[in-house]
């Protein structure tokens, strides 16, 4: 559109923009001078600024994905969406509230950290995923780049248990993942990574993990499915003792129930009981609140266990994750 008629165009304006966010020089494009688009962000002016040379095209607060759209605009062309909001927009969940979203640039490229947006220059580019419009990184580096700038063991046993248990990604990608990149920060997820690989699959597995080396219980396969004597399956428990015919269930709402999961634990319990298996049954919040309390149920069990004849139940073998 001409220089001046702008005004009376404002539906191309629109159009041009992603999701009403878009650049200064595209509007100078338009026909709109730059002073002007600079003078309508005032203080009380019909648009807001959001990062340095893009504008939201009204004075609202703008939503998560206008600013991831700002963030992916303000890193140019090669620029890729990666840490938390990628890992949600990848559909994971168990990511913590962040306030900066976090972009990855190429090493040549002179793009700053500005405002809400972490731009952080890599000679490790991956091949972009487009999601809803937006340019991403795989979920893998995603899920890693978000963990290594975290500090917290739990919420980092969350994202990375939760990729794993839902087969979104495998340990032994992760761990290739992190070792082909920078160092910095690695060291937790690394530690992680080793106890989902050792077999515990939820941040209350991995708490279990401890608490049963704790005991000095006989070592525990984690997550293998259990058949009666003619194959039949029983259950997966989240730890087997298999000399004793033993089951340790951490029975976490958050992971393994749903609107029938009571059902489901119900008659999963039913079947323990007519293949003769003895059971213990913990709420993750225990092994945090009373870990002696836990391990002293491990033993009496596991005593009452020995003092019975073993039944005729065994362990599948499983495919390495």
């Amino acid at each position: 559109m001409k220089r001046g008629t702008w005004a009376a165009h404002t539906d191309e304006l629109a159009q041009a923009s992603r999701n009403g966010v878009i650049r200064v020089q595209e509007l100078l494009r338009l026909g709109v001078p730059e002073g002007t688009s600079y003078r309508r962000c005032q203080p009380g002016g019909p648009w807001r600024w959001l990062l340095p040379g893009i504008v939201l095209l009204s004075n609202g607060q703008p939503t998560r994905q206008q600013q991831i759209e700002a963030a992916l605009l303000h890193g140019g062309p090669e620029a890729l969406l990666t840490g938390c909001d990628a890992v949600l927009l990848h559909g994971l969940r168990r990511v913590p509230d962040n306030e900066r979203i976090h972009i990855l640039v190429p090493q040549a490229s002179h793009i700053r950290t500005a405002r809400f947006t972490v731009v952080e220059r890599t000679i490790h580019m991956p091949e972009p995923v487009h999601k809803h419009g937006l340019r991403l990184v795989p979920l893998e580096r995603a899920v890693l780049d978000a963990v290594r700038r975290w500090r917290r063991v739990d919420p980092t046993r969350a994202l990375l248990a939760e990729a794993v248990q839902r087969g979104r990604c495998r340990p032994a990608g992760l761990l290739a993942e992190l070792n082909s990149g920078s160092r910095r920060g690695s060291a937790l997820p690394r530690r992680v990574l080793a106890e989902i690989d050792d077999g515990a699959r939820s941040v209350a597995e991995a708490d279990g993990l401890r608490i049963w080396r704790a005991a000095g219980l006989p070592t525990a396969a984690w997550n293998v499915p259990v058949l009666d004597s003619r194959g039949r399956f029983i259950a997966v428990p989240d730890a087997w003792c298999d000399n004793v015919a033993m089951a340790w269930e951490i029975d976490s709402f958050e992971w393994h129930f749903n609107a029938d999961g009571y059902a489901r634990t119900v008659a999963r319990n039913t079947r323990y009981a007519c293949a003769g298996i003895v059971v213990v049954q913990t709420l993750p919040s225990r092994l945090r609140d009373n870990p002696a309390g836990v391990i002293a149920e491990l033993r009496a069990a596991y005593e009452a266990a020995s003092a019975r004849p073993r039944p005729p139940v065994q362990s599948a073998p499983v495919s390495a994750a």
